[in-house]
């Protein structure tokens, strides 16, 4: 066991934490028992905590995450404040009064039974101290935000079976700014904390060596130090947000031999805009690649808000998606229909592969033992008509049945070239190729849009399991080109 030290509500706490503890766990070990565990997977919000995290050059943003899944070793050196931890604090670094969020949610009786309260409570701190968030114009608040500019979809990771979601949205649009004596709004214009280059266990040097999982846990300090330990330990499992390895830990009881923590490595955290290219770093949160884009790539516009919840998409990055190769994951669809590029790095070299060449079967790739997701490209220029089309059984935070994506340039209503992304329809996320061909060079018609919808209902091999039948699948794949035609129907009439 290994002993760190993280600031918790104000006081530097320090407590030993083996290579498989999660933050939860460690958390509830210090007597701060307000995040609950509720599914262990992500997708409840009951274990919700603000940590403090970079935005942009010498400021910090509170940021809402799952601490059922990250291990606790990540947090080594950083700041984190819990649902005990907001209002004015006491001893312990206990609230002695009740937080705006606190006093809005009694109020208005948003808590019931309390269990998934207190998540509730740090998902709404985060957005209460966002810092771009204002009250509506005269125009009126956007859709899903309150007068007070709150973004409803913040809390969307997070579930209550009791209370009803009604009376929360009324205190979540009830608050107002942060006072200006805030000590947590003040904290916003702070660098973050520096977080440690932390090692335990048998990969590791600190004194965790003997660790009765045999478990190791590392956080390099460099890109090169992290090459030199894969290929020195290809077996070891490189984590970011932790938002699918955490569940393996905490549902199937996975002990990987080593745990290579990636998430502050800057060389895998740019955001670049070039000639030819995006370059999007793989350990950047999808929140942070949204916030970075600022809607200049629209088809990632209409992914992020479908994909899981605000908490997950606070943790989870593109190379994690990615690496895991899932055939249902919801990145890769849309990165197929954008004709992305992915940098491989290696001890040894660094190369580019095609996202449509990367994967090989069900959840294997061409990535060779020892080698990384340093970077996703996207090419430019961008197809200016782009739809994703998520098929689920619940509209957000859920996994698709089938996930489309189009990318398409027309010259006046003919197609002159289209990429069709599928995910959820065969062993790996595949291009529809026929599709594509049946497209290309033809007026997109009613009629040729319906016959080209033929043709991708037979795309990949659509699967019957719990999620959806074969037959589903096959119908929702016809109609995704039906619905894409009607969606460019209007610039469509216009060009003819």
């Amino acid at each position: 066991m290994e002993p760190i030290e993280v600031n918790v509500n104000g006081l530097v706490r320090g407590s030993a934490a083996g290579p498989n503890d999660s933050l939860l766990d460690w958390l509830r070990g210090l007597g701060l028992t307000g995040a609950k565990e509720g599914c262990a997977e992500g997708e409840c919000g009951a274990c919700a905590v603000l940590v403090a995290r970079s935005d942009g050059p010498e400021r910090t943003r509170w940021t809402a995450v799952n601490s059922c899944l990250p291990p606790a070793l990540a947090f080594d050196g950083g700041e984190i404040v819990t649902s005990e931890g907001l209002g004015t604090a006491g001893g312990a670094g206990v609230a002695q009064e009740l937080h705006p969020v606190q006093r809005e949610m009694a109020d208005r009786g948003g808590s019931q039974c309390g269990y998934c309260t207190p998540g509730f409570v740090c998902a709404m701190a985060a957005e209460y101290y966002r810092p771009d968030r204002q009250p509506a114009g005269s125009e009126g608040p956007a859709a899903d935000h309150g007068p007070n500019g709150f973004d409803l979809h913040a809390l969307s990771g997070n579930l209550c079976r009791c209370t009803g979601y009604r009376p929360i949205r009324d205190a979540a649009y009830a608050l107002g700014q942060p006072a200006g004596d805030d000590p947590l709004a003040a904290r916003l214009a702070a660098p973050p904390p520096v977080v440690k280059l932390t090692r335990s266990g048998p990969g590791g040097s600190g004194p965790g060596r003997s660790a009765p999982d045999a478990s190791g846990f590392v956080r390099p300090g460099t890109l090169e130090e992290l090459l030199e330990r894969l290929e020195q330990q290809p077996d070891a499992v490189l984590v970011a947000g932790a938002t699918d390895v955490g569940v393996e830990r905490n549902i199937r009881h996975a002990r990987p031999p080593l745990v290579l923590a990636v998430d502050r490595l800057e060389e895998l955290r740019g955001l670049h805009f070039g000639q030819e290219h995006i370059e999007i770093g793989a350990a950047l949160t999808l929140s942070e690649i949204e916030r970075g884009l600022d809607g200049r790539v629209p088809l990632l516009s209409q992914l992020f808000p479908q994909f899981a919840s605000r908490l997950i998409r606070n943790s989870a990055t593109l190379g994690g998606n990615l690496g895991t190769a899932s055939p249902i994951g919801d990145a890769a669809p849309v990165l197929l229909a954008l004709d992305a590029v992915l940098v491989l790095a290696s001890k040894r070299s660094e190369r580019e592969v095609a996202l449509a060449d990367y994967f090989t079967g069900y959840r294997r790739t061409v990535r060779e033992p020892g080698e990384i997701i340093r970077a996703v490209r996207i090419p430019l220029p961008l197809a200016p008509s782009t739809a994703f089309h998520k098929i689920a059984k619940r509209r957000f935070d859920d996994i698709s049945s089938v996930a489309v994506a189009f990318a398409a340039t027309f010259d006046g209503a003919t197609v002159t070239n289209v990429r069709i992304g599928l995910g959820g329809v065969a062993a790996t996320p595949i291009r529809a190729r026929a599709t594509e061909d049946a497209l290309t060079g033809r007026e997109l018609t009613r009629e040729s849009a319906a016959e080209a919808g033929r043709i991708m209902a037979g795309e990949g091999t659509p699967l019957d399991d719990h999620r959806a039948s074969a037959r589903y699948r096959a119908a929702m794949l016809e109609q995704a080109v039906l619905r894409f035609h009607a969606e460019n129907l209007p610039d469509l009439e216009v060009a003819r």
